[in-house]
């Protein structure tokens, strides 16, 4: 039989207050579905962007977020990756900012032990973002130098965490100097404030003037140019994002002189599939348990408080991951 369960819901793009919450009923598991009862929801600029429609919603009214962690109540036909009780966490899945929701299976990953549910939910798809950035798109070799901006962020700090694992020099940028410590202590070599630094002028004299090997830049319009003119010879431009506005048209033969490489990757295009989505997770989980990766979340708000959350995140004042917390 149908369940009851608590959404936030917006009815039209805009500020936050778009945001309200009401009852929903939710149906019992169709063929491959499942039923899980939420503990903790993920927090990630994404979400903003399709609350405020800069990423468009399916219809209104609409249930956003697209990652959480809970506990499975009720499985459908043919559904065997998953069983009643067990503790999972999706990240390709729509309708998260909900207290229960139908899933696919498919997409459902069961959290190991050794990993809590805030922790799954503040970096299931943060961690498999890091993971693809750093290990798939740009071939890299240890001691490359590579610049990451906003590197206090949730991904940021992931990023940089497993990049100095696997050997790489981390320039990190960010906003103010509080989320400078942040990085630090994340790992970066180096820090540059670009609110009161000219980063790219600091980065040629962090790297004696050759440039990095690679940049991932989700900021957009404040930092793409400079971006590009930090790259050395055959660098790369990883540019997952625009957090601070819509990115001007290049012209292609700008990237010439120096054989510049600009590619614009999301994660979907490198966990594509079940199998893909499991192995992924399962390296993400084994840096969890191994120490590698820190990634208890820096904020759990309550669920109530999701307004809040999406004024925090909006106004950037959050640092690495934040999560909601889930009271039934």
């Amino acid at each position: 039989m149908p369940v009851k369960a608590r959404a936030a819901r917006i009815h039209q793009y805009g500020a936050p207050e778009v945001l309200t919450f009401e009852d929903i009923l939710v149906p019992e598991p169709g063929d491959g579905e499942v039923l899980v009862r939420s503990t903790m929801i993920g927090l990630n600029f994404v979400d903003v962007y399709f609350r405020r429609g800069s990423m468009e919603v399916p219809s209104f009214p609409a249930t956003i977020g697209n990652e959480a962690a809970g506990i499975v109540e009720a499985v459908g036909r043919n559904v065997t990756s998953v069983k009643v009780g067990d503790r999972v966490v999706f990240g390709h899945s729509t309708g998260a900012y909900a207290t229960a929701g139908l899933h696919p299976a498919d997409r459902l990953v069961v959290i190991p032990d050794g990993v809590s549910d805030a922790q799954a939910a503040g970096s299931f798809l943060k961690g498999l973002t890091a993971r693809y950035l750093i290990k798939d798109v740009v071939p890299l070799k240890r001691g490359d130098t590579i610049l990451y901006h906003a590197a206090a962020g949730g991904v940021g700090q992931i990023f940089v965490q497993w990049a100095k694992s696997l050997g790489y020099r981390v320039i990190g940028t960010v906003s103010s100097d509080s989320k400078a410590e942040v990085a630090r202590q994340a790992g970066c070599d180096h820090v540059i404030n670009y609110r009161t630094e000219d980063f790219v002028a600091r980065t040629f004299e962090l790297t004696d003037g050759l440039g990095v090997d690679a940049v991932f830049d989700s900021v957009g319009r404040d930092t793409f140019r400079g971006s590009l003119a930090v790259l050395k010879v055959r660098g790369t431009l990883v540019q997952f994002g625009k957090a601070s506005g819509e990115i001007a048209p290049i012209d292609p033969y700008e990237l010439g002189p120096r054989g510049l490489h600009v590619t614009w990757p999301m994660l979907q295009h490198y966990v594509t599939t079940p199998a893909e989505t499991a192995e992924a997770a399962a390296d993400l989980f084994a840096a969890i348990q191994s120490g590698i990766l820190q990634v208890e979340p820096s904020r759990i708000y309550s669920f109530d408080d999701v307004v809040q959350a999406h004024h925090d995140l909006e106004e950037r004042r959050t640092t690495g991951s934040a999560v909601l917390r889930v009271t039934q």
